[in-house]
């Protein structure tokens, strides 16, 4: 499949995007566990076991920063738990290669990974089903950010970012490297090709610090964080400022071990699956996702992410 083919419409602003175009643009309380999976029995979700309790391990790529990661899995294991009868522990790990490869071996039963590093862990992990996604991940997009100190204000024009310090996220991130690469090599800007090359912060908020302090004179991002950091004032506007938005396309999801499966039983997708989306709205595992729900997801839907990899040379 051709990744020019594969990627979807939409962009900046209210513009549409074509070849050339691009548009500027703790325990979460128990009582709401049990009220989310109301419709059903308790064994529904449990397994119907009364016996000893399974284990599940969660896992996450590190694409924030550590202290909202480890309340936002925290919250999410002890959920999970009361609401399956199993015993969830989250599993911190160190980057993005980490959390294919911990998955990859068994270590991680359960991971919620961006578009990219699901399908390389997928790929590499034969029998691996992704679960569920965030409503916001069939429509998501990144943001490209500037320091003020360049004058540069929001344009469609995605040329004079070539001539800037620039920064990516990770590496194998798909919203911070990945799909922003595809469309800068779409305006004819080579996307390797900044000024002493590209830098990787390694994390959204990192570039979005690194950007503001001049450090990088610009860089970009996943537009989620970027929003909720503009929102709760961690960003300084008079410091950095969005540039341009991408177009849509689909990003992270949950991505469960064939291990897993074989050791919890066959109906675990399915049980992962209501209750991720029974989560009642306003959970306080969605708010922590920034999600308005959890929606069923399939391969297919990286199809666009697996093409554009191959192109970039990002999957093998």
């Amino acid at each position: 499949m051709s990744s020019r083919r594969a990627v979807r419409s939409g962009g900046f602003g209210e513009h549409a995007l074509n070849r050339r175009g691009f548009l500027a643009g703790s325990a979460a309380v128990l009582a709401a566990g049990l009220a989310a999976c109301s419709r059903d029995s308790p064994e529904s979700l449990s397994g119907g076991s009364t016996g000893s309790r399974g284990s599940l391990t969660i896992g996450a790529i590190p694409d924030q920063d550590p202290e909202v990661l480890q309340r936002l899995y925290s919250t999410l294991a002890d959920s999970m738990s009361a609401a399956l009868d199993l015993d969830v522990d989250h599993q911190p790990v160190t980057d993005y290669g980490a959390a294919v490869s911990l998955f990859r071996t068994g270590d991680l039963d359960l991971v919620w990974f961006g578009g990219l590093t699901g399908v390389q862990a997928r790929l590499q992990t034969p029998g691996a089903e992704p679960i569920a996604q965030r409503d916001i991940d069939e429509s998501f997009t990144s943001v490209f950010i500037v320091n003020t100190g360049t004058g540069l204000t929001p344009a469609d024009d995605l040329g004079p970012l070539a001539d800037l310090r620039f920064t990516y996220g990770s590496e194998t991130s798909t919203s911070g490297r990945l799909m922003p690469a595809y469309f800068l090599s779409e305006q004819d800007v080579d996307p390797q090709g900044f000024p002493g090359g590209p830098g990787f912060s390694g994390s959204h908020d990192a570039t979005i610090s690194l950007v503001s302090s001049g450090s990088y004179q610009a860089g970009v991002l996943n537009e989620q964080v970027w929003r909720s950091r503009v929102e709760d004032g961690t960003v300084d506007p008079a410091a950095v400022v969005q540039y341009a938005r991408t177009p849509e396309y689909h990003d992270y999801h949950w991505l469960l071990s064939p291990e897993a499966v074989e050791r919890l039983g066959p109906d675990l997708p399915g049980r992962l699956l209501e209750y991720f989306t029974g989560l009642p709205a306003g959970d306080e595992v969605l708010e922590l996702f920034g999600a308005g729900a959890f929606i069923p997801t399939e391969a297919s839907n990286y199809d666009q992410i697996e093409a554009v990899g191959r192109d970039l040379g990002l999957i093998s």
